[in-house]
């Protein structure tokens, strides 16, 4: 299973290969792209938890991509890097859905410090725990406890809720549960998924912090009680 992956999107090689090096050395997984359909390719068939984007790209540019990535997943952190520093650059920036700006030269330690930050802002912690209420999942020693204790699950369910609750609201194939908790050569087949989701309804059936819906002909969803 995936943990904290970034998508790097810069046309410059040569940048994408830094900075994919620099947050490979600070404990995050990195997928590159060249321009911002090539990124919207990868996201089709790639698991992303950040987005770090150049904005002047050929094909699509950065303002088009984080519109795109706003449109696929609302709440998928987005770094905007980019040498045009002035404040209608940057005001276009948030005004289409980025969380945070960085203008070129970059300070790389800088860099990761931000990425960290915004990691945290998304409740997708560095010490890989999510709290949803008083739902607390602690990937490091796969445990998780609500307002009733602690909560019993295998690793495959505790991997599965995890995965739900890193973004609440957003619909997961089947397959992209499959490949990413399972491995893309497993020999067990969809109904997993199914049964698996069965178990953990049956375990926080009297949760008061999320449920877990089935989207028809599409996959699942954790979804947090409004209170």
């Amino acid at each position: 299973m995936y943990l904290n992956r970034i998508m790097i999107v810069e046309d410059d090689r040569q940048l994408c290969s830094l900075y994919s090096t620099v947050l490979r050395k600070a404990g995050f997984e990195t997928i590159e792209a060249s321009n911002g359909q090539e990124a919207c390719d990868k996201l089709e068939t790639e698991h992303v938890h950040m987005t770090i984007t150049d904005i002047m790209m050929p094909v699509m540019d950065g303002y088009s991509l984080v519109e795109a990535i706003r449109d696929y997943d609302p709440s998928m952190p987005i770094l905007m890097i980019t040498a045009k520093d002035d404040f209608k650059s940057k005001q276009k920036g948030f005004n289409v859905g980025a969380d945070d700006y960085m203008t070129k030269p970059v300070d790389v330690n800088e860099m990761v410090l931000r990425v960290k930050a915004l990691f945290r802002r998304a409740n997708i912690l560095n010490d890989h725990m999510i709290t949803v209420g008083s739902t607390v999942l602690d990937y490091d020693s796969m445990t998780v406890s609500d307002s009733r204790g602690a909560v019993e699950l295998t690793q495959k369910e505790f991997q599965l809720l995890y995965k739900l609750l890193s973004y609440p609201g957003k619909i997961m194939t089947r397959l992209q549960l499959m490949d990413e908790i399972w491995g893309p050569d497993s020999k067990s087949d969809a109904q997993t998924i199914d049964v698996h989701i069965n178990r953990l309804r049956r375990h926080f059936e009297n949760n008061e912090d999320f449920e877990l819906q089935t989207v028809r002909g599409l996959g699942y969803k954790a979804v947090v009680k409004q209170k």
